[in-house]
């Protein structure tokens, strides 16, 4: 009995010489080519590195954003009490108060609490009579019929500026 990996085909059964033999040692050429299952090391590596250099890119992408993040986020806080200032005057009929400490780094309405300024964002105060005012308390008065009295307010990082401009007849707060 013939071994199964070894065949004789003729092209004519008359002739004794093969034509084709395949054997056991021609076997692995006519072998399927997807027999490899899993992955090199080469490429494991190669997979490990892209993922680490993503990693890397975008802690640093991050990090660099948050400062600034937190620039817009302080501007974005401090128009919204002098409007919600604005609001609560007209509501009540009555003048508001917005103060702003530029030494205890705070602000807020007068007897309504207050929020921090974060110690990373540098603030000053230009106003129309006094000039720039960096230290001590700045009140910012909200009339009843929505008029406001206050100068600008600019905040700042090493990277990046903000300013809040007042308008002092509409009471509109405007951050550029």
């Amino acid at each position: 009995m013939k071994n199964i990996y070894q065949r004789n085909l003729h092209l004519n059964p008359r002739t004794p010489e093969p034509c084709l033999r395949i054997s056991m040692v021609n076997r692995h050429l006519y072998a399927k080519k997807n027999d490899n299952k899993g992955f090199t090391l080469l490429e494991i590596i190669i997979v490990l590195f892209l993922i680490a250099l993503i990693t890397g890119m975008s802690t640093i992408f991050l990090l660099n954003a948050l400062p600034s993040n937190k620039l817009n986020a302080t501007a974005r806080t401090l128009s919204a009490t002098i409007r919600q200032a604005r609001t609560l005057a007209q509501i009540h009929n009555e003048g508001k108060t917005v103060f702003i400490d530029l030494d205890s780094r705070k602000y807020g309405i007068v007897g309504l609490g207050s929020k921090d300024i974060p110690s990373e964002i540098s603030i000053k105060v230009t106003d129309p009579m006094s000039g720039e005012i960096l230290k001590g308390t700045y009140e910012i008065a909200v009339h009843s019929g929505g008029g406001v009295e206050g100068g600008t307010i600019q905040l700042w990082t090493s990277k990046k500026a903000v300013s809040i401009q007042i308008d002092p007849v509409l009471g509109a707060v405007v951050i550029k």
